[in-house]
């Protein structure tokens, strides 16, 4: 019997190093400029004062709520598609990715045309004041838009990402922050001959950028990437498609949905320690935003490559890679720990000028230092686990492993009293735990696909 499509690690060492990198480092860069770009985003509305702060942060974390849960599409979406390019069938790839971007139509205009008649009610929630309401519901009407062009931007990354190319969305997202800002600029404040929306301008802006960056994307999917194209037949609505798709990314959406929320949760405990408490947790939380770059970034570069092992029925190659990226992800997020550990001071002030607010959040950030390379860990494994095929287990742990992190700290507190580094000290004491069997679940995943390529071939 033939065993040859099931040979392990037939790629060499350094040839895997380099596309783990290649793979990588778009991301990375990608993921910083998002990054940049809301705290850019934040400092230009900051100048119409603390009425259009809140009104547009309300609006923001409803969005932020509704593109989490349609990013199912985006990481189902990139599984196959890897998959499939993996497997040599590009023409299964385009058609996962002709119908991905169909049904994220499908799913997000009538989203948005029912957000923007329900803007008003959903900002009465929060219980703000007239002004504040107003703003949150004028900008949250124009960002429900951008909903439909922000999912399938997100979907033609994870397409050419699935088809081994993250240089082409890292490009397009460079070009939409940079178009961003200065309109935003431009139309929050009335310069450049554009018209003065005040905070309302600065969702304009974004819907603009977005929608520019989107017709290159289409025209890179079109001209297609490692013969994955959306040119062709197959333009009509497959549910067969789509129930892979969402059995795929329902489970790593969900994961997103709970982790938001134990965050809540746990900003809500901390609250209860007094403001400047607080307002250290919410800086402590921003550094975090930079510090978990190289994990996301090679967590992701992963997914793909573990993908299109797994398609090509050579899944230790996938645990070559794995191994590569959790190296690197390791690697930097230390040196990110150990910079972060030495200046944690220096890394506050960057955020506040009050030396409560610092002395406290340094504390903090000394904690979060130590717990760097088990999050590095934890986050390439779990992209790799998704590159299988697998999303339910990094569900359940992740789900399970920050829930418990929440209710550790919270008992902590009740039982031994302490601040912002007890509740801290949780996330250094489940971290490891987490980390380790999630890595546990993906080598027996890999033995598992070995053996079922053994029996196949």
């Amino acid at each position: 019997m033939e065993m040859s499509i099931a040979a392990p690690n037939v790629i060499g060492q350094a040839s895997a190093a380099r596309r783990v990198l290649t793979l990588a480092w778009p991301i990375i860069v990608e993921n910083l400029l998002e990054t940049l770009l809301g705290i850019v985003d934040t400092v230009l509305v900051a100048g119409l004062g603390a009425a259009a702060i809140a009104g547009v942060g309300s609006a923001l974390q409803i969005m932020w709520f509704l593109l989490t849960a349609l990013s199912a599409l985006s990481i189902g979406s990139a599984i196959l598609v890897a998959q499939a390019v993996g497997a040599q069938d590009h023409e299964r790839a385009s058609r996962l990715a002709r119908q991905s971007l169909l049904w994220s139509a499908v799913l997000s205009v009538p989203l948005a045309a029912l957000g923007y008649w329900l803007a008003g009610p959903v900002m009465g929630i929060f219980g703000l004041t007239p002004a504040v309401a107003q703003i949150g519901e004028d900008y949250l009407q124009v960002t429900m838009g951008t909903i439909i062009v922000l999912v399938a931007l997100f979907i033609g990354g994870g397409v050419l990402r699935g088809a081994g190319d993250s240089r082409t969305p890292m490009m397009v997202t460079a070009f939409a922050n940079v178009l961003n800002v200065v309109l935003a600029f431009g139309l929050i404040y009335g310069y450049f001959g554009l018209p003065e929306l005040g905070a309302v301008g600065s969702a304009w802006a974004t819907f603009i950028a977005r929608g520019i960056a989107l017709l290159f994307m289409l025209r890179a999917l079109w001209a297609g990437r490692n013969g994955v194209s959306i040119k062709g037949r197959g333009w009509h609505l497959d549910w067969s498609v789509a129930k892979n798709v969402f059995q795929l990314g329902v489970p790593a959406a969900l994961e997103q949905i709970l982790f938001a929320g134990a965050f809540l949760v746990l900003t809500i405990i901390v609250a209860h320690l007094g403001t400047a408490t607080l307002a250290a947790q919410r800086v402590l939380i921003s550094a975090l935003s930079f510090s978990f770059l190289p994990g996301i970034g090679f967590g992701i570069a992963a997914t793909a490559l573990v993908g299109q092992s797994v398609g090509a029925r050579r899944p230790e190659e996938g645990a070559t890679m794995t191994r590569i990226a959790m190296t690197w992800a390791v690697l930097w997020m230390s040196a990110v720990g150990l910079l972060i550990l030495l200046f944690a001071a220096p890394i506050m002030s960057l955020f506040t000028v009050d030396a409560a607010v610092i002395a406290v959040g340094a504390t903090g950030l000394s904690v979060v230092a130590l717990a760097q390379p088990f999050w590095g860990v934890g986050m390439v494994q779990s992209g790799a686990l998704r590159g299988t095929g697998d999303t339910r287990y990094p569900l359940i742990i992740g789900t399970a492993g920050i829930w418990s992190t929440v209710l550790l700290g919270w008992l902590a507190l009740n039982f031994f009293g302490g601040g912002l580094t007890t509740v801290w000290t949780a996330f250094l004491i489940v971290a490891p735990i987490t980390s380790f069997l999630t890595w546990l679940r993906f080598r027996s995943r890999i033995k598992e696909l070995g053996a079922s390529a053994v029996e196949t071939a």
